[in-house]
């Protein structure tokens, strides 16, 4: 098993490449001692720790299912259940037959992207990993001959360890039927229980948007305000609640079970498939399986009840939901990831979070008990001792933000007068100050003012833009202050810019708000940046950047991290188009591509593109640029070679943007820049 362990990290550190690796993994695999289950174990620690490329993970899991599959056919030599910890193991039980009883001589073919199950689902997309399985976002072609408007959902397809006893099936099927009762706004709904030959999966609602366990593990994540935290806390304890009240607990809460929709809704997964493994006073026949042996049990989130093997317990799902909260406003797990049953070995206590109230503070101690009797009995009891004195905390500081708005709006106001409008507050000031009548002969007719130049036009602003070479620039007039907002190479810089606008006739001050760009930079620049700046005074909407939290605008990559970009579409049904200019004079298009070729978007769809280990930073390193474009037919008719010179590229896109501005007009061409600084990885 270490062996697996050590070639997994060999990859990731690019010191083993592809081919040797999935040579030594099949070394590994033919003299893999005791149980090959095991295996899967080591896969999905290591893949925790550091998320492989998804093709990889899918392909290690296939191999390793397969020799399980072997041996459980040639003499069952895998424990696939037990009733208790130390019990004899199973084999009294045949393996599971296809349809027509035949029972094939080689395993069966996990199912993957581009395949379909039941002549119905087709697999299209990897959304997520587990130790029960892989899932899918698939299209349900029944929803699309309908012409339904939502014809996706998501399939969670089961790995061969669970398939491997029969009576895990029944059970499963039990609950699948039990967990389509559990109708909440806070809980995924579960569609159905089926089985494709030997692939057993369950169809659920497909959700947009990302885990929770990826905000907390976003790069730079270190806590969130108790405000923001407390909504997350809220839905999440809403949805035990139901549940519980239903006679189901969870049995494997945790952060990546837990998804925060587009929409802002808190929705939890997986109910029904941890709870399978356990015994229910309906289903006393139901043979009881130890969710730890199956992997559906995560250490750092399992009570020490649940790692003792003891029957479940709402307040199991109290301590993970604790360890949540906890880490939602720290940043870090409250006993720095080790199980529960090592914590309380080794007499560790959780540190009270800066700035915490008292009474979330004594919520989260009651929720994080490492004694069952002492835990906090229920989530809404969490929940109410959670929000308790938290509230007066959060109007507090929601005072004092509206308090800190107030005074940026007086010290605004009183700033602008100063800089730009000087003449406006001294006029009142002097005429509401009385002067005296001087002498009637010292009288004298006052020279006219010279007349003030008239406030430039935006018209005018544009035409003076439009000349700069290599960039995308935008002016907005306020009287006789213009701001600049953009892209611009060197030269002119930000210096001879802002020269060049102050000559302009009636512009008195010159604000700045640009990026600055290497003259390497020019040719993306010049055939995109009419576009950019077309599309900005139409409105703009459209967006891009680093997937994920924690990346300002100076977004940052080092070497072997994986790129991947979240993208907001125009305000209009459009083509989207990603491409990543390199340092090499390569351009890569991200989407479309060979591999994704569909990229029609609905109006204003936000959606990331690449996942990880799909696109890896490599060589040459410095800084790089991302663009973003989106246009109201397809920029080319097919997909291009995924990597090819940028030179031929932009002269192909240009002659088809000048076609397409010519029919629809410039302004419906959206376009983005994304800079990227990336670097080599440090030894």
């Amino acid at each position: 098993m270490d062996s697996l362990a050590h070639a997994i990290r060999q990859l990731q550190t690019g010191a083993l490449p592809r081919t040797e690796f999935f040579a030594q993994v099949d070394r590994v695999l033919e003299n893999a001692p005791g149980s090959a289950g095991r295996l899967l174990e080591v896969l999905s620690e290591e893949h925790a720790r550091k998320p492989l490329p998804a093709e990889v993970y899918t392909e290690i899991q296939h191999r390793i299912e397969r020799l399980i599959l072997a041996r459980q056919r040639k003499d069952g030599d895998d424990t696939f259940v037990q009733t208790r910890p130390g019990a004899n193991t199973m084999h009294d039980e045949p393996p599971p037959r296809d349809d027509d009883g035949d029972v094939d001589t080689e395993p069966a073919r996990m199912k993957g992207v581009g395949d379909t199950l039941n002549n119905r689902f087709v697999l299209e997309e990897c959304i997520g990993f587990g130790g029960m399985g892989i899932v899918y976002k698939a299209l349900d072609l029944r929803k699309l001959e309908a012409a339904d408007r939502k014809p996706y959902i998501a399939i969670k397809l089961l790995n061969v360890q669970f398939r491997g006893h029969p009576k895990s099936l029944i059970a499963l099927q039990r609950e699948a039927r039990k967990a389509q009762a559990l109708a909440h706004p806070n809980i995924v709904s579960v569609y159905d229980f089926d089985r494709d030959g030997p692939m057993v999966y369950l169809t659920m609602e497909y959700l947009k948007g990302k885990s929770l366990s990826q905000v907390l593990r976003a790069p730079g994540f270190a806590g969130m305000p108790y405000a923001d935290a407390l909504p997350i806390v809220t839905g999440m304890a809403n949805a035990l609640t139901y549940a519980h009240g239903r006679g189901f607990v969870h049995c494997d809460f945790k952060p990546g079970n837990v998804f925060l929709t587009d929409a802002g809704k808190v929705k939890v997964i997986d109910f029904g498939i941890a709870r399978v493994f356990q015994k229910t006073e309906e289903d006393a026949d139901v043979t009881v399986f130890d969710p730890g042996s199956l992997g559906a049990l995560t250490p750092a989130y399992a009570s020490p009840e649940m790692l003792e093997h003891l029957d479940p317990d709402p307040r199991d799902d109290i301590y993970a939901l604790a360890c949540i909260a906890y880490e939602l406003l720290t940043g870090r797990h409250p006993f720095n990831n080790v199980s529960a049953l090592q914590a309380r070995g080794g007499g560790m206590k959780p540190q009270r979070p800066a700035g915490l109230a008292r009474g979330p503070w004594q919520a989260l101690r009651s929720g994080l008990a490492l004694e069952r009797n002492a835990r906090t009995p229920s989530a809404e009891r969490f929940l109410h001792d959670f929000s308790a004195g938290g509230q007066t905390l959060r109007f507090g500081a929601a005072a004092a933000t509206a308090a800190g708005i107030l005074v940026a709006a007086v010290l605004g106001v009183a700033g602008w007068h100063y800089l730009g409008g000087k003449s406006r507050t001294q006029a009142p000031a002097q005429a509401s100050a009385p002067t005296p009548a001087p002498p009637q002969a010292s009288i004298q007719a006052p020279a006219p003012a010279p007349a003030a130049p008239p406030a430039p036009t935006a018209a005018a602003i544009a035409a003076a833009l439009d000349r700069v070479p290599c960039a995308a620039l935008v002016g907005r007039v306020d009287g006789h202050a213009l701001t600049v907002q953009g892209w611009l190479s060197t030269p002119p810089g930000a210096t001879g810019l802002k020269d060049e606008m102050a000559a302009l006739p009636g512009v008195s001050s010159v604000n700045l708000d640009v990026r600055q760009v290497d003259r390497a930079k020019c040719p993306v620049i010049s055939v995109f940046g009419p576009y950019w700046s077309a599309y900005r005074q139409a409105g703009g909407g459209a967006a891009i950047r680093l997937a994920g939290n924690g990346h300002g605008p100076d977004a940052r990559l080092t070497e072997g991290d994986s790129l991947m970009v979240d993208v907001t579409t125009a305000g209009a049904e459009s083509f989207v188009t990603v491409d990543y200019y390199a340092l090499d004079g390569s351009v890569t298009h991200l989407l479309p591509n060979a591999r994704a070729r569909d990229n029609r978007a609905p109006p204003h769809y936000t959606a990331t593109i690449g996942s990880l280990g799909e696109w890896g930073i490599g060589k040459p390193f410095g800084v790089e640029l991302v663009v973003l474009v989106t246009t109201p037919v397809a920029l080319f008719d097919g997909p291009r070679a995924v990597s090819e010179p940028a030179a031929a590229y932009l002269a192909d896109a240009a002659k088809r943007l000048a076609q397409i501005r010519a029919r629809s007009g410039a302004g419906k061409v959206a376009v983005e820049f994304l800079e990227i600084h990336t670097s080599p990885r440090k030894p």
